[in-house]
């Protein structure tokens, strides 16, 4: 089993590093992973060997409080909870760190003077122990199972100056009773900021689940059969063959297929595309998009758990709960970031106290290295660069399943783009029709056949606007085509018996020709193909930009493939490609020294999508090819490649500037600590600033020219 729960009360990665080691440690516990961005743990467990409760247990022992109770798998129903729980806390920080300052300000400027040394130390000692009460309550928990993490160095450093404080007040030496304070305040402040940060980061999958509908209107059955009512019911309620009606201006409430009226659908909350769909009766329309003009009768095909946009939220999820491989080295180093900062600022009091003989002087640069220390910042970077690009990513239709796959991307050299569905448009359309005047008749024969390419000439006669000729005696000849009697001449519709330059120039482009000929004479030429998407040559150009090699793998044949290769201007072409031999191609390009991207979107790329060093899914194709891809593109075309690699890479390079910033913050600030060169009110300042500023700096992926 599966669950997902929030932690309240985490400050740091260590924080979260802590949990996690606890909860992996519980027997029946077969994976844990705490993410400290979203304060949520995803913990996979043998329900025959521990319970729920059990894990909640586990949080509690190590000094935090889990925020939500009941088991949680993947799904919607937890982010309303995650989002009150985000509020709360930023709300506790902001209202403490208030009621720090308050009282801690006055501290300061009496300081300043130099009078009421008695008031100062009431003011500030309380604004130590009261609002600052949290950060020792979560030591003394940690001390009881031999933990430190960032709570523990903000009560080492402010109780220390407190009770030197309080030490020189009956002595009659200096007081550092105000340090202590806005310590505290700063430290509480930069909280509040870091909760509201964080919020932003992680408000895209809130968003996404807000875009359902509550409501929906469902055809009342009786014994079976659809009633002439409807009756409004929560979607939640909703069943697979349920048939609702959808009017103007409503959302369509879950996956389904049309049954009855035609309307224009905007789906860009789930694919990124501006423009409307066309629905018609047996096309698929999704949950959540926006139903425009015509009312349309949708019969429920998925059930609320299995809709694409359900899809998107787990998948959405699971990238942000999984860590990138770069984490690892961020979380190690919080492991024992702690400690090492304890005992150097111990060393720090030794020398200090060695070489002066002065604990006060001692004493300042000792607790300047336990608040300037931040080990917060080393937790966020990779998390919030995440939770920023995938949120971003969903915006546009873009789905990054993991950190390993921002990882994997960095390094891609290649991308291999399957043909059908992912460059071209997937299905036979006209591309040449002369003259056009027989157009009637073409389509008056096709419209009775059920072959594709029929289709394709009855859907070019309906965007002309072109009502089919009345054919009778027809008949379908297996082999030749079709045939029947217009005006009583015979007209027939199939392969050409003889050849002519048109003829030879459109089958050289790849393109099947079919001949309307009436009574035997060649009547017009007809020529049909699966035709490149109009956005293929910008999306091809943009990748050669990016500095890949680009090829297209293909089972179609050779003179097709090159000529869609020639239109969107692709060098290397693989045609007549069996589905076992695009796995060997991508193993081939891997062996030249290549780093590749594969692209493609049915059951038989998904050998070629796991092998690839990166696996792109295109479209709102086969669940396979989806679950074999790490990043998966819903709608568009393939533009939409391009823009998944500029995405992925800055994500990537967000998580680089982080962990730089966060390593080199305190590889800088320490040393001048310890040095006796920042102050210890100015330290916590900038600790706090730290952890802002990695956050900061993920909110820019939201700004990524894609």
């Amino acid at each position: 089993m599966k669950l997902i729960f929030q932690i309240e009360g985490m400050h740091c990665a260590s924080c979260a590093v802590n949990v996690e080691h606890a909860l992996k440690v519980t027997p029946g516990v077969t994976e844990a992973n705490v993410n400290y961005a979203l304060s949520r743990a995803a913990v996979e467990f043998d329900e025959s060997r521990v319970d729920e409760m059990a894990l909640h247990d586990v949080v509690a022992e190590e000094g935090y409080k889990v925020q939500m109770k009941g088991g949680m798998t993947h799904g919607m129903n937890h982010h309303d909870g995650e989002d009150h729980m985000a509020h709360g806390e930023a709300r506790s920080a902001l209202r403490r760190a208030l009621v720090a300052l308050a009282f801690g300000i006055p501290v300061m400027i009496l300081a300043m003077l130099g009078v009421e040394p008695l008031v100062q130390a009431m003011l500030g000692t309380f604004v130590v122990l009261v609002p600052g009460f949290e950060f020792h309550r979560a030591t003394l928990a940690g001390i009881k199972r031999m933990r430190a993490n960032m709570d523990t160095l903000v009560t080492l450093g402010t109780l220390a100056a407190v009770a030197f404080s309080w030490w020189q007040f009956v002595r009659g030496g200096d007081l550092y009773f105000e340090t202590a304070a806005i310590i505290v305040g700063f430290i509480l402040l930069g909280r509040y900021f870091e909760a509201k940060s964080k919020g932003s980061a992680s408000s895209a999958i809130g968003k996404l689940v807000g875009l359902g509908a509550k409501t929906a209107h469902r055809v009342v059955k009786i014994g079976g059969v659809p009633a002439p009512r409807l009756e409004e019911v929560g979607v939640e309620s909703l069943r697979v063959g349920d048939v609702v009606l959808v009017k103007p201006g409503e959302k369509i409430p879950l996956d389904g297929r049309v049954v009855e009226g035609e309307s224009s659908v905007d789906e860009s909350m789930l694919t990124g595309e501006s423009l409307p769909v066309l629905k018609r009766i047996g096309d698929i329309a999704y949950g959540a998009t926006l139903n425009q003009q015509g009312a349309l009768s949708v019969e429920i095909t998925k059930a609320p758990g299995d809709t694409v946009l359900a899809q998107i939220i787990r998948l959405m999820e699971e990238a942000q709960e999984k860590k990138a491989p770069i984490q690892k080295l961020a979380d190690r180093i919080s492991a024992v970031f702690v400690p090492i900062v304890i005992v150097i600022s111990l060393a720090t009091f030794a020398v200090w106290f060695f070489l002066t003989g002065d604990v006060q002087a001692a004493l300042i640069p000792a607790v300047a290295v336990l608040v300037i220390a931040c080990p917060c910042a080393m937790g966020l970077a990779t998390p919030t660069a995440i939770l920023v690009g995938t949120g971003r990513g969903a915006s546009e239709g873009i789905l990054i399943k993991s950190g390993d796959a921002l990882e994997r991307n960095r390094s891609i050299d290649a991308v291999l783009l399957d043909k059908t569905g992912t460059l071209t448009v997937g299905k036979p359309v006209v591309t040449d029709f002369f003259p056009v005047n027989m157009l009637a008749l073409a389509a008056g024969l096709e419209m009775r056949s059920e072959h594709p390419l029929a289709r394709a000439v009855v859907t070019y006669a309906q965007e002309k606007n072109v009502e089919p000729a009345e054919i009778t005696d027809f008949r379908s000849v297996t082999g030749r085509g079709v045939e029947g009697t217009f005006g009583g001449k015979r007209v027939a519709l199939g392969k050409p018996s003889v050849s002519d330059a048109d003829i030879e120039r459109m089958q050289g482009e790849g393109k099947t020709v079919v001949v309307l000929t009436i009574d035997g004479i060649p009547a017009a030429s007809i020529a049909i193909a699966d035709v490149a998407k109009e956005t293929a040559g910008a999306a091809v150009a943009e990748l050669k930009r990016l500095g890949l090699e680009v090829g297209m793998v293909t089972g179609d044949n050779r003179k097709t493939a090159e000529a869609i290769a020639r239109a969107v201007g692709i060098d290397h072409v693989e045609a007549d490609v069996m589905p076992d031999r695009k796995l060997a191609i991508v193993k081939e390009w891997q062996a030249r020294g290549k780093k590749v991207a594969f692209v493609g979107d049915g059951i038989n790329d998904a050998p070629a999508l796991i092998q690839a060093d990166l696996g792109i899914a295109v479209g709102t194709g086969t669940d396979i090819a989806i679950e074999a891809g790490q990043i998966v593109l819903v709608g568009g075309g393939p533009e939409k490649v391009a823009a998944s690699i500029r995405l992925a890479r800055a994500t990537y390079r967000g998580i680089i500037q982080n962990l730089f910033w966060a390593f080199g913050y305190n590889v800088i600030v320490i040393p001048l600590a310890a040095f006796g060169l920042l102050n210890p009110m100015i330290a916590s300042a900038a600790m706090a600033l730290s952890s802002i500023s990695v956050v900061l700096n993920s909110l820019r992926i939201r700004r990524v020219r894609l």
